[in-house]
């Protein structure tokens, strides 16, 4: 067995902290600091104003509306899937649906998105399709439950329940889940103000002006 010379493990260090670099480079961003406040997400994660501003501008569904939503299903977690079940309250079993990423949609779900937009390439855990999947979505659910596109609570409640869950009122008689949807509303119209005051600072940047 032939040791390990003094290059050589120069070398492994060296890889493997070249791993670690490309991973921070490459890999999701890490939530935002400041999840509360909307001006501070957008300063921290530069990109994300356009992402939600090209949905918005798409699905005319309002900024504040889809990032409340991200907020309330992720956290703005890129990765997060719902916790697994367990077996026997000991062995960890199936996960209880295949929801996943910033907007957890569900597989059939996004896979529809991609078909009916045309954007085969699109990742749950990519923020730009994922807040232009929420604006599909969201839109779906104006045009066909005739929710006020700025009304978060309704939408809300849709997007847990799909369009014919909500049409039969199957949320009626969830009261966590109607006070889920009041969280989702009261933090909407804290981003709409938050926004309102800072909004300025992105558009400045030229982001919603760029032809790509």
């Amino acid at each position: 067995m032939h040791s390990v010379t003094g290059k050589q493990l120069l070398r492994i260090v060296a890889n493997c902290f070249l791993a670690v670099v490309i991973i921070g480079c490459f890999g999701p961003p890490k939530p935002p600091e400041q999840p509360d406040n909307i001006c501070e997400i957008f300063r921290e994660h530069k990109n994300w104003y356009k992402a939600a501003h090209n949905s918005y501008s798409r699905w005319s569904i309002p900024i504040p509306v889809l990032m409340a939503i991200i907020h309330q299903e992720s956290r703005f977690n890129a990765k997060i899937k719902p916790p697994r079940t367990t077996c026997l309250w000991i062995f960890p079993g199936p996960r209880p649906s295949s929801a996943y990423g910033y907007s957890q949609a569900l597989n059939p779900t996004w896979e529809r998105y991609k078909q009916e937009t045309g954007r085969s390439g699109a990742k749950r855990d990519d923020f730009d399709d994922a807040i232009d999947f929420i604006g599909w979505y969201c839109n779906l659910s104006h045009k066909m439950c005739r929710i006020a596109a700025n009304d978060a609570y309704n939408l809300y409640l849709a997007y847990h329940e799909g369009q014919g869950g909500y049409s039969r009122g199957t949320y009626q008689n969830k009261k966590w889940l109607l006070d889920v949807a009041s969280k989702v509303d009261n933090r909407a119209r804290i981003y709409h103000g938050q926004l309102a005051a800072c909004e300025k600072e992105f558009k400045r940047r030229g982001c919603c002006l760029w032809p790509f």
